[in-house]
């Protein structure tokens, strides 16, 4: 009786643990590498992984004493989360080993096997094991899939890629294309190969001509790879900078694989943001040094824009002086496509503001901007700019740049202190910069970010003007 007790406490265990590793594998992209070395957290690993383990062969026999406080504590804290475990056919199929393998080895224990540490160790890391090897398997059925339908739709294809703006990019170009072609285009920021090929079986338009696809990459050969399957027809380098400078390594790092995107092998034409150091070609078109006599404000942006040495005035309702460097991307790509410098000029007046960045809503007598996708240094920057001249109270919400420098953020700090009169400060990746360089305006540090809501309310008033700038999960 005793031994079934144990036996049930440790599958009920076992699968605590698992719940804990598979979550973490999903905010990182199922990368054990990067939930090892570079979660933003890494305490988590000790409260939840580490010290519960040590503790349950310490006390073996006495593990209900653990179990239930484990538990508990387990499930306050996802419970807290705004980005908790979904439960994907991945996720399932992780347990689905994970049972079977937990279940196995305790039967070799009640056979008087010697377990230990291994009883719980080795059925995670068959469950990682098997699991990978199904994901890979399944992943080159899903590839096959998606290059057929690729070819039996044969749409022209646009590659995106930047640091930043390869969102806005996307679906400026999409909105301005859409005028004359069905255009399609990943949808929110779908970016990385298993949601492309993802998007490409479940949604792609039969009737797509052209599809329109957002590259990220968090190492290099993510792009290449992408480059490799979809052998697009055009591609559009945005800026560069040092986001995800702590998997790059260096900037260097970021730009080759940036420049990753070139490597199609039906490549006709490539825009390319300026200042990006790379040879001329006869098909390399360079953009952003074409814009000039730019102004922003809270109605949108209007600037001149230098195609084919004439010059078009452009206006459109986006916010942010930053987005005339976008904005001219599309409208290159989109003349490269077929489309008459006139109707795009008339499409680019009617664009919609990508969700969740520089997003104007007026409610309750405040007006919001939520610009809570935004998360570089020169993009929040340019947000501050805008609502310098607000002539109300000024509030921002934000965390900071995330996965970026220390001094990225001091900078930040510092326009922050320039422009607004309240700060409240999210998440705990960049509390101590932000809390240490922002001396004029009122902080606020946010511990609980669900209680968010309620300090906004007793904080800000009818006529004040409040800026969400970048978010985090409630992890970081």
């Amino acid at each position: 009786m005793v031994e079934l007790l144990h036996f049930i406490e440790h599958i009920i265990f076992t699968f605590s643990l698992g719940f804990y590793l598979i979550l973490n594998l999903q905010w990182y992209n199922y990368r054990l590498k990067r939930v090892i070395l570079h979660h933003h957290n890494p305490y988590l690993h000790i409260l939840f992984f580490l010290f519960p383990l040590f503790a349950y062969y310490a006390l073996r026999e006495y593990i209900f004493i653990l179990l239930i406080p484990y538990i508990t504590l387990l499930y306050l804290w996802q419970k807290k989360l705004d980005k908790k475990l979904v439960l994907t056919a991945r996720v399932k199929r992780f347990f689905i080993a994970l049972l079977f393998f937990t279940l196995f080895l305790d039967m070799l224990c009640l056979a008087k096997f010697e377990c230990k540490v291994f009883s719980t160790i080795l059925p995670l890391a068959f469950a990682l094991i098997v699991s990978n090897f199904i994901e890979k398997f399944l992943f080159m059925m899903y590839k096959n899939e998606a290059k057929k339908r690729l070819d039996e739709i044969e749409p022209t294809i646009v590659a995106i890629t930047a640091s930043y703006g390869k969102t806005s990019i996307k679906n400026f170009l999409r909105q301005i294309l859409s005028k004359k072609y069905k255009t399609y285009s990943t949808p929110r920021s779908v970016n990385t190969i298993g949601g492309i090929l993802k998007d490409i079986n479940e949604t792609l338009p039969k009737d797509t001509q052209i599809y329109i696809v957002e590259a990220g990459a968090r190492e290099r050969g993510d792009i290449y790879e992408i480059a490799s399957f979809l052998n697009h027809h055009y591609a559009i380098i945005g800026k560069i900078g040092p986001q995800h400078i702590e998997y790059f390594k260096t900037i260097e790092n970021i730009i080759a694989t940036k420049l990753e995107l070139l490597a199609s092998k039906r490549l006709k034409k490539a825009f390319v943001y300026y200042e990006i150091p790379i040879k001329n070609k006869e098909n390399f078109i360079k953009f952003g040094q074409n814009i000039k006599n730019l102004k922003a404000d809270l109605s949108g942006i209007c600037f001149d824009l230098e195609v084919e040495g004439e010059n078009h005035h452009i206006q459109a309702p986006i916010l942010g002086g930053f987005n005339a460097v976008n904005v001219a991307a599309a409208v290159l790509a989109a003349k490269e496509l077929g489309m008459e410098i006139d109707d795009i000029v008339e499409a680019v007046k009617e664009l919609k503001p990508v969700e969740h960045r520089l997003q104007k809503i007026e409610a309750g007598g405040k007006i919001i901007i939520d610009d809570s996708f935004n998360g570089n240094l020169e993009g929040m920057i340019g947000s501050y700019e805008l609502v310098k001249s607000y002539e109300g109270r000024k509030v921002l919400v934000t965390p900071g740049i995330v996965e970026s420098t220390k001094e990225a953020n001091e900078k930040l700090a510092k326009k922050i202190d320039e422009v607004f009169d309240l700060v409240l400060i999210t998440g705990k990746i960049n509390r101590e910069v932000l809390n240490s360089n922002i001396k004029r305006a009122k902080k606020i540090v946010v511990d609980d970010k669900s209680k968010l809501q309620n300090i906004l309310a007793e904080q800000t008033k009818s006529g004040d003007l409040i800026l969400f700038s970048n978010d985090t999960p409630a992890y970081l």
